[in-house]
């Protein structure tokens, strides 16, 4: 079965902030460990979960992986 690794990520409107999400995508594709990883937004971004969890599918996932990256325990996260 292949899988989908989707991180989530709060999201924010300034794209700097949202590049620590694609580097650890990017670190994430070099492990090697699932052979679709993706990044998608709660808000405030592009792509929304839904979004990434479509993309996963596009790119042949059979199954997707739900990995919230939170750094720090907002309202979202509690």
């Amino acid at each position: 079965m292949k899988k989908a690794l989707l991180l989530v990520a709060h999201g924010s409107r300034q794209e700097e902030a949202n590049a620590d999400l694609y580097h650890v995508v990017a670190e994430m594709k070099q492990l090697g460990q699932f052979p679709i990883v993706e990044a998608a937004f709660l808000e405030f971004a592009e792509p929304n979960i839904e979004e990434g969890g479509r993309r996963c599918v596009a790119l042949g996932a059979e199954q997707v992986v739900l990995m919230p990256y939170f750094l720090s325990s907002g309202v979202h996260f509690r």
